[in-house]
């Protein structure tokens, strides 16, 4: 697909006054509610459609196929980064009405961050065509871990800052408690950070590593830079709503990382087929319509016997007896 100068500026533009436009909507610290996430979610999820739809006139049908096998994947690996937004939010304990404002900034520095990684991953893919083999195996590798980690049962998962987090908080000093919104204050004669600004970076920067397989993932789908990028952007940026829509649900979608391990490693396949296509190696390669259809099946599928494992170990569970009932009437009243 042709993408000239004047299109980039007007995408980055459309999609800056986009999040502008959402900065200023929950600028107010307050509680989202289910109905607001969910409108808000389809909202996003509407503007993603009609881009793909626009790529699809003015593109053809193979920019738009790519464009939305990009989107979904990264939307559905971005659920999983939920996982570790809930945890974030419980280690830095933010009161719920900032959850909002953290969320928006956290995932615009996770946006931006990305932007970099896409920039990079294109000049590398355009320099040396055999990186493929390294994304296809860094895939494959993924799934592997992911079916290992989703094994392994962790009920005690605990976010544990990374280096830089660390680094930064040593040296600029975090505030002992939440200021509202603010991100720094004078704290005996000292500038220095405080936790809200700190649970932003964390979320921004936690975000990096989960792009180290989104990232492979959908250059595995597409290599044009301008649609592995708005893909991300679209994924990204319904992201802080859909954290408050489905909080409670994640709980259930038991068998997500196992939906997420195949659609990795079926991805990490086709780079491994293009990538031997590309050197000259007769093999099939894996066609957009059949990735889409592939991955909307995982996802499906996924979701339906989360659902169905969540609601039968639910039934399994021992119904409260009648002393416990008597102890939650009494701490109620």
């Amino acid at each position: 697909m042709e993408v000239t100068m004047t299109l980039w500026v007007l995408t980055v533009v459309g999609l800056a006054a986009l999040i502008a436009a959402d900065f200023v909507i929950g600028r107010k610290p307050h509680d989202v509610s289910i109905k607001e996430a969910g409108i808000w979610t389809v909202v996003w999820i509407t503007l993603a459609c009609l881009f793909g739809l626009g790529l699809l006139v003015f593109g053809g049908g193979a920019p738009a196929g790519e464009f939305f096998a990009g989107f979904i994947t990264e939307k559905s690996l971005s659920v999983d980064n939920l996982f570790v937004f809930v945890l974030i939010m419980a280690k830095f304990s933010v009161p719920t009405q900032y959850q909002q404002r953290v969320l928006l900034v956290g995932v615009l520095i996770a946006l931006v961050l990305r932007a970099v990684f896409i920039a990079a991953g294109a000049a590398i893919i355009a320099s040396f065509s055999w990186v493929f083999f390294l994304f296809g195996a860094f895939l494959i590798w993924t799934a592997w871990k992911l079916v290992q980690e989703a094994r392994a049962d962790e009920e005690e998962a605990e976010y544990e800052e990374n280096k830089l987090l660390k680094a930064v908080e040593r040296r600029c000093g975090v505030a002992d408690r939440y200021h509202g919104t603010k991100l720094w204050i004078q704290q005996n004669g000292k500038r220095v950070m405080t936790p809200m600004l700190v649970v932003m970076l964390a979320i921004g920067t936690t975000d990096v590593l989960f792009a180290l397989d989104s990232i492979p993932a959908i250059f595995g789908l597409t290599q044009d830079p301008y649609i592995v990028f708005t893909a991300n952007a679209f994924a990204l940026m319904g992201l802080r709503q859909l954290y408050f829509l489905i909080g409670g649900l994640l709980k259930k979608l038991v068998h997500l990382s196992y939906g997420l391990s195949i659609i990795l490693g079926f991805i990490g396949v086709k780079l491994v087929l293009h990538a031997l296509h590309e050197s000259g190696v007769h093999v099939p390669e894996i066609s957009i319509p059949v990735s889409l259809g592939v991955i909307c099946a995982v996802l499906a599928v996924t979701t339906i016997t989360s659902l169905m494992a969540s609601r039968k170990q639910e039934a399994l569970e021992p119904a409260p007896t009648a002393s416990e009932d008597a102890a939650k009437d009494g701490v109620d009243a």
